[in-house]
């Protein structure tokens, strides 16, 4: 479903004279085929509720949009990118921007609640899709971890599946394998609630200001049941401990608390 034409995604970050913040971690992608594909990631959007995080100026929102999704909501901190995102909304009549901090957000309401199925059925017609800053990648996935094992917020909705940047290392940490040199805490925490597959990596140089590091795309589907069936803060407890002592026998790391 094309949108109607617009300027485009450097027309817009000239018109509202939009620049990175650097301590938000901001980095940008201006290149349309690029949004288009690390949509495409997420699989088929088609009539689905799209929660997309951190929109900055609205290139991989346009691209989201033109998948014919039923409703995109945009959750976005930084209030310099609304006008614009507020010019998708009108035009396509199927965008809501709310303003928040993605770590603190609640999503529990987010979706109409027919988009509910139950844990043990396919993925529901919802999906999470987003460009991270780095500052908050990390802490925001355990955030989506714990939600995932409590079934609230997104995963209120069933196993609502996201497609996520994040910088390189961390992405081949995520879903490496048992016995792996890049095997950690991520890998064990992440791995045992989801099914996880680095889909593409991203050239640092694609991103407007480039970062030093390239980035991975990241797909992430909710598991019927975790790997480990236990309350996850104490499974994140224990590896914690575990990874921070890693050099040292298991039993000294684990009888450190």
């Amino acid at each position: 479903m094309r949108l109607p034409p617009l300027p485009t995604i450097s027309d817009v970050v000239r018109l509202y004279r939009l620049s990175a913040a650097k301590h938000l971690s901001q980095n940008f992608i201006l290149d349309m085929s690029l949004n288009h594909k690390i949509v495409s990631f997420a699989g088929n959007l088609k009539g689905c509720h799209v929660c997309e995080v951190g929109p900055g100026p609205g290139g991989i929102t346009r691209a989201i949009l033109e998948t014919d999704v039923k409703h995109l909501h945009v959750i976005e901190k930084d209030l310099r990118f609304f006008p614009g995102l507020q010019m998708l909304a009108d035009v396509s009549g199927r965008l809501t921007a709310y303003h928040g901090d993605a770590l603190t957000f609640d999503m529990n309401n987010l979706f109409p609640e027919e988009c509910i199925k139950s844990w043990d059925d396919e993925p529901p017609d919802t999906h999470i899709i987003g460009n991270l800053p780095f500052s908050i990648s990390t802490p925001l996935i355990f955030k989506y971890m714990e939600a995932i094992s409590n079934r609230t917020g997104a995963w209120r909705y069933g196993r609502t599946c996201m497609t996520l940047t994040f910088q390189k290392e961390v992405a081949e940490r995520m879903v490496a394998k048992p016995n792996s040199d890049q095997r950690s805490r991520v890998s064990i925490d992440i791995q045992n609630y989801c099914e996880v597959k680095l889909k593409h990596i991203i050239p640092g140089k694609a991103f407007v200001p480039s970062p030093d590091v390239d980035v991975g795309v990241v797909h992430f589907k909710p598991r019927k049941k975790p790997q480990i069936d236990l309350p996850y803060k104490l499974i994140t407890k224990v590896n914690r401990h575990l990874f921070h002592y890693r050099q040292k026998q298991c039993k000294n790391s684990l009888a450190t608390e």
